[in-house]
Formats: structure tokens, C-alpha cells, sequence
């Protein structure tokens, strides 16, 4: 797995506008090299935030968004359309905007869908996408994502992997529900760690002075047990993107790049 680089940005809107730009690079670049991509989405307010800016870019139509595979790290397991829900967010800020595959979009199901209230069911469904969309160059259960964006919470949580919980000593499984979240919603269904390091890079977004123990913990060393962004590695890249303010504990990454 790769070391860790860090880019600091000025503000949350800088680098809300920074990732977006380096989205469509990544993604193009995918594209030129297999003719599709993989784009793992993230929730909260930065990544809406990013896929705002990539949807007001004159150079999103860079990227064949009818070739992009979209998947999510988690989701608040919740009624479809809820506007709490990832899916729901980055609709609205992006999805609807651009000329995506309604095939390529692979959501996890609603609390109010095809399983019912039952998050286990809808976590083993959405592993099967996960292992239906891998190719036999991917060499296991999940596809090798391009990109799969993360936020980091303020007690080192990414995805919905929350410090020493179950998902975060989950080896086997791709996908689990979450219960209990210390976070409402208490309910989710999230990637484990094993298939968020399945992804070729991994960029973890995150902003302002409350994220920045956590930051400097993960980027120190810290157990992922304990921090699990520090367990989100890329097998090519892992880029921790941040404003100055998360970057104002960790040594070396106060200055904006």
C-alpha cells in the first residue's frame, strides 16, 4: 500500500475546486487507458461540495460520463429520495446534470426498497454489485476503483467505519450494515476498509479546525482500529486533501500548497 502525500488548500472553497479539477483529470486519464472509469462518491458537505464544482466546470465534459461506473463508500440507510442520503445529495449537485448511464449508477438500496428495513440484506446486495462489476483483471470481489473519495469524521471515522467498531475489524466481508452510528443516522451500510484498498487511488477530503486531531493521528501513524481513515490506503495513491485549518496539527502540512 502507498504512503500518504498531502495538498493543503487555503479554504474549503479552494479545495472544493482543486479536487474537482483533479477529478477530471483522473478520470479522463482512466478513459484514455481502458475506455471506462470508476468513481467511488462520498457524502457530507465536502464531497457535495466537490461534485458542485465538477458539475459548474467547463471541463467535467472532458470525462464520457456515459462510461463512468458510480458507486458510494456508504449510505445513510434511509427512504429513497430521503435528502439525507448520499444518493440523494450528489443527484441533486451532479448526477442530474450530466449525461451518466442510469445502468453504471450503482446505489445502495433504501430502507423503503426491494429489502425491506433490513440493512444486512441491502449490505449483501450491494456486495454482489461490487463483485458483478469486477472484472478478471481486478484479481478479487471488488473492482479496482479508479478513484474512491472519503471525508474523515471528527473521531478519525471514513466511510461509515467508526473506530473500534465492527465494520472496523471486519476482514472477510466488501460490505456491512452499520448500526448504532454515533452519528444520526444510527443505520448505514458502508465499504469496509479491505474494499476501499481494492481502489487504485484513494483521496480522503476533509475541512475545518475540528478535523484536525484526527488528520495528524491518521497521517502519525495512528491504528486504524483507533483512526480508520488511517487504514484508507490506495494501492497506486493515497492523497489526504485538506484545508489549512484540518491541516493545522500535522507537522510539515500547515502551509497551503
Amino acid at each position: 500500500m502507498t504512503q500518504p502525500q498531502v495538498v493543503v488548500h487555503d479554504t474549503p472553497e479552494l479545495l472544493a475546486a482543486a479536487v474537482a479539477a483533479r477529478l477530471v483529470t483522473a478520470l479522463v486519464d482512466a478513459q484514455a487507458a481502458r475506455g471506462t472509469a470508476s468513481l467511488v462518491l462520498t457524502g457530507g458537505r465536502t464531497g457535495t461540495a466537490v461534485l458542485e464544482q465538477l458539475r459548474d466546470a467547463p471541463a467535467r465534459d472532458a470525462v464520457d460520463w456515459s462510461r463512468v461506473d458510480v458507486f458510494w463508500g456508504d449510505e445513510r440507510f434511509l427512504p429513497a429520495g430521503h435528502p439525507d442520503r448520499n444518493e440523494t445529495q450528489a443527484r441533486e449537485a451532479f448526477l442530474d446534470h450530466v449525461p451518466v448511464d442510469p445502468a453504471r449508477v450503482h446505489a445502495v438500496a433504501a430502507s423503503d426498497g426491494r429489502f425491506g428495513d433490513d440493512p444486512d440484506a441491502a449490505a449483501a446486495a450491494y456486495a454482489e454489485v461490487l463483485a458483478r462489476a469486477a472484472g478478471p483483471g481486478d484479481h478479487g470481489p471488488v473492482p479496482v476503483f479508479d478513484v474512491c473519495l472519503l471525508g474523515v469524521g471528527e473521531e478519525g471515522h471514513t466511510a461509515s467505519v467508526f473506530p473500534d467498531s465492527p465494520a472496523v475489524h471486519e476482514t472477510e466481508r466488501t460490505v456491512v450494515a452499520v448500526r448504532n452510528c454515533p452519528k444520526p443516522p444510527p443505520t448505514r451500510v458502508s465499504l469496509t476498509l479491505p474494499a476501499i484498498r481494492a481502489s487504485a487511488e484513494v483521496w480522503l477530503l476533509t475541512t475545518g479546525a475540528a478535523k484536525a486531531g484526527p488528520v495528524a493521528m491518521a497521517l502519525g501513524g495512528a491504528d486504524e482500529v483507533e483512526i480508520p481513515a488511517a487504514g484508507a490506503r490506495g494501492q497506486r495513491r493515497t492523497l489526504w486533501l485538506l484545508d489549512h485549518a484540518a491541516a493545522g496539527r500535522t507537522p510539515g502540512a500547515a502551509h497551503p500548497a
